[in-house]
């Protein structure tokens, strides 16, 4: 049985921390599952890179087989346009 990379990037919040635990609670053993945390400075750059080249602009974000999941792909920069259209600064 082929193994299945399952990679999750994450910063230590509680949102987080339940996507890892779902993750680790349906994991099967075929499931090579690794925690990127973008706010732990050992992994930082490793886990930066990765989130770069995976096109991960949010998070918690989950990569199965070096492939954003579905669920996690509706993910764009935030940007001032897109702040000002949501009515941030708008008075």
């Amino acid at each position: 049985m082929t193994k299945r990379l399952v990679e999750v990037f994450t910063a230590g919040c509680p949102l987080c921390d339940e996507t890892v635990r779902l993750v680790n609670e349906i994991a099967c053993p075929s499931c090579d599952v690794r925690i990127y945390s973008l706010a732990d400075k050992s992994q930082g750059e490793e886990a930066s890179q990765k989130a770069s080249q995976y096109g991960i602009y949010r998070i918690p974000a989950v990569v199965v087989n070096g492939k954003l999941a579905e669920c996690c792909r509706d993910q764009q920069p935030m940007t001032r346009a897109a702040l000002v259209a949501a009515g941030v600064g708008q008075g």
